[in-house]
């Protein structure tokens, strides 16, 4: 049966990639889709084919980018303040009049939208809210996001990782006050903490891979893993391989984020190292390095873009920053990897990349000699290969059993067989 599902897309670029892709999916099920997005992303949503929506009241990326680039990311209280807590009341209220607006069958919504997953619960509309990183909401026994840590093996550690999350926990809940005015704007009662706002929704997707993330004690009953969602970004530009056909040098795809990282110094390095070292590579710079003087030895090739899984097809490594889309990527072309991540979530992907023995990481300071004996390593020493293919293997097995689409309707038949809410809603007295 068709049904009409709302999407909720907070920032761009990296984060409009995942929400796409879960639109084709649905649409291919015969769905119909449309987003409530930034301003910026009419144009790229509306080529896709997906009706589009602006927030209104809500702030649009451009409003919080600088706040986001200059942010410290051990700055818990000003990042709930400003991204996280802040603007839910304004993204509740936009994200009702939009579901009042069309007949919506369910919300599907950015797991920093947590305005939007509140409009849904006060509507009475089934919700799943996306995560396509590192889960933000702790899992039992898994390091907080930013933490550094990785999974206990001792008691000793088990204890240490539990107090991180606690303190974790204790920081954004600072901010809890934010959160319940946006929850009673909508008529709904106040929460005892921030991290129950999580256990609201019909559905909490992990778009990642569970072989690649750390393993959790066990799962909140509406937690799913469901995979990557990997569709090529709308501004990829066509490739034309640069080297020799029959060349047997090895190859290198070498890509930081799209959005500003202040990464144009650290990718002058890498591109640097490269020339030290016997290997042909592509830089793919991105839109956030317009206009950057970049300046490549002759075995290095720079682009504005290309499509990554055609470039990967033909490479021996990546060098990225360490989003979750590239990483997931390079791994599902059994790639090992060189990471420098630049801060957000790279670190915590960093940390499961080395964990599982598929990369290498370095900082983004790193100079270009210690690059050059990284991307060297990666060349010769094949249990990062083995690695990378063992794990890519587990992932791509893992998307073929996953299901967005199945979980999305799920939901909606279970309430409209029920003809109640799936979870009671906590109104307001």
């Amino acid at each position: 049966m068709p049904y009409n599902f709302l999407l909720a897309c907070w920032g761009v670029a990296g984060n409009l990639g995942p929400m796409l892709t879960a639109g084709r999916q649905l649409r291919r099920s015969g769905h119909t889709v449309r987003l409530l997005a930034d301003s910026a992303l009419r144009e790229e949503i509306e080529a896709a084919g997906f009706g589009f929506t602006a927030w209104r009241r809500a702030p649009n990326y451009s409003d919080f980018e600088p706040l986001l680039v200059a942010l410290d990311p051990t700055d818990l209280g000003s990042f709930s303040e400003h991204i996280l807590f802040g603007p839910a009341a304004a993204c509740a209220a936009d994200t009702r009049e939009e579901l009042n607006a069309a007949p919506t069958d369910a919300l599907l919504a950015h797991d920093m939208l947590l305005g939007s997953a509140i409009a849904a619960e006060a509507a009475g509309v089934p919700c799943a809210v996306l995560s396509p990183h590192i889960s933000v909401r702790p899992l039992p026994g898994v390091p907080h996001v930013g933490s550094g840590l990785t999974p206990p093996r001792s008691f000793e550690e088990r204890a240490d990782v539990e107090a991180a999350n606690r303190r974790f926990g204790d920081a954004l809940n600072e901010r809890l006050y934010l959160l319940n005015e946006a929850r009673e704007g909508q008529g709904l009662a106040p929460l005892n903490h921030v991290f129950d706002q999580y256990d609201r929704p019909d559905r909490f997707l992990l778009a990642i891979s569970s072989a690649f993330d750390f393993p959790a004690d066990d799962l909140p009953d509406n937690v799913r893993y469901i995979g990557p969602l990997l569709d090529p970004p709308g501004w990829s530009k066509p490739w034309r391989a640069p080297w020799p056909a029959q060349s047997d040098r090895p190859r290198a795809l070498v890509s930081f984020s799209t959005t500003f990282q202040d990464q144009a110094d650290a990718l002058q390095r890498v591109v640097n190292a490269l020339g030290r070292v016997e290997i042909d590579a592509v830089v793919t710079t991105g839109p956030a390095l317009v206009g950057s003087a970049l300046h490549a030895p002759k075995n290095v090739t720079l682009l504005h873009s290309a499509p990554h899984d055609a470039v990967m097809k033909e490479v021996s490594l990546v060098v990225t920053h360490g989003g979750h889309g590239t990483v997931s990527r390079a791994l599902l072309h059994r790639l090992p990897l060189l990471i420098m991540p630049m801060g957000r979530d790279q670190d915590d992907n960093a940390l499961r990349a080395e964990a599982r023995g598929v990369g290498l990481t370095l900082p983004p300071t790193a100079s270009e000699a210690e690059i050059a004996r990284a991307l060297n390593r990666l060349l010769t020493e094949p249990h990062f290969r083995i690695a990378a293919h063992r794990l890519g293997a587990a992932i791509a097995a893992e998307l073929d059993s996953a299901g967005l689409v199945g979980e999305m309707e799920e939901i909606v038949a279970f309430r409209r067989a029920d003809h109640r809410p799936a979870r009671k809603r906590l109104l307001r007295n």
